[in-house]
């Protein structure tokens, strides 16, 4: 048996994958262009992180990677991982409030906002996540160019939802401060893991249609599951890591704002709470209020409350 890695070459277009990323960067762009030069400019670093974000993924899709998961089973684990996890991340990450706020006047789109809750955004993960783990449609989406490209997007869709509920522009429910984050994180990497855990531990490779690559790159194929547990698994801890470090900081960023918009608008003789407040800087909106504030767009506080 060779490397349990085998051997990865050549590259591929994926035209039913790369058309919704195309149209996502066009779109993305104007929605940029709309709000430049003013307070609600899109910040460079939320721009950078979208385009790598659609760079991430469109490699991703053309690279030796794409090219060996139809083949071997830890190639697909990883190519997943980077849509699913990174990919999505950083879309959501590029994205604000008043970038999204067109799209969200159209009602049915704006009643989807629902589904980013925390408490509806993980169930829904996790089941797409197990769904296209069953053997069932796993091997349908290897054999199939078009169930591959729906399993794809379904990846990003579901994992870009999943990380609205904590890095998205949306309001937070109040009671989904720093504790339940961290647990919310807990449970999704859970997730990952305990899978992980199957393809290390389960016994016998659960995917026959890796079979004949597997017989080319000479590898066995319970090493070849085995591999892609064990990737799932040290990506699980490492990014578990990096994202308790992003939601401290996160939360200390928006601190720092709330308290700087509060103490602007006690100076400027405006009326703001510290909800309004939190909703704003959530939402990606804190230079415009600031600016509103500034141009004294608010009622002023009453003298019994200055």
């Amino acid at each position: 048996m060779s490397s349990a890695l085998g051997f990865i070459g050549g590259t591929q277009l994926a035209p039913l994958e790369l058309g919704p990323a195309t149209i996502s960067g066009c779109l993305y762009a104007l929605g940029v262009q709309r709000v430049a030069r003013t307070s609600r400019a899109v910040p460079g670093w939320r721009q950078a992180c979208f385009y790598a974000g659609l760079v991430l993924i469109v490699g991703t899709l053309t690279s030796p990677l794409a090219v060996a998961a139809d083949e071997l089973f830890w190639a697909h684990m990883a190519e997943h991982l980077l849509l699913a996890d990174l990919g999505a991340l950083l879309l959501v990450l590029g994205l604000t409030g008043p970038l999204l706020a067109p799209l969200l006047r159209v009602g049915w789109i704006d009643k989807l906002r629902g589904l980013s809750h925390p408490l509806v955004a993980l169930p829904l993960w996790a089941l797409n996540f197990g769904l296209w783990h069953l053997p069932y449609f796993h091997e349908a989406a290897v054999r199939h160019d078009g169930t591959h490209a729906i399993q794809h997007l379904c990846f990003i869709a579901f994992g870009a939802n999943m990380w609205m509920a904590l890095f998205g522009p949306f309001p937070k429910p109040a009671w989904f401060g720093n504790g339940w984050q961290i647990g919310y994180i807990l449970a999704v990497r859970m997730v990952g893991a305990i899978l992980g855990n199957v393809f290390v531990f389960g016994g016998q490779a659960f995917y026959g249609v890796y079979l004949p690559g597997e017989l080319m790159h000479g590898i066995n194929p319970d090493a070849d599951q085995n591999t892609a547990g064990a990737i799932m698994m040290v990506w699980e801890s490492v990014v578990t890591l990096l994202l308790f470090g992003a939601v401290f900081f996160q939360a200390a960023r928006e601190s720092i704002e709330r308290q700087e918009l509060m103490e602007l608008a006690a100076r400027s003789g405006v009326e703001l709470t510290a909800d309004r407040a939190r909703r704003a800087v959530a939402a990606g909106r804190g230079p415009e209020l600031r600016a509103r504030i500034t141009a004294g767009g608010s009622a002023p506080i009453a003298p019994s409350d200055s």
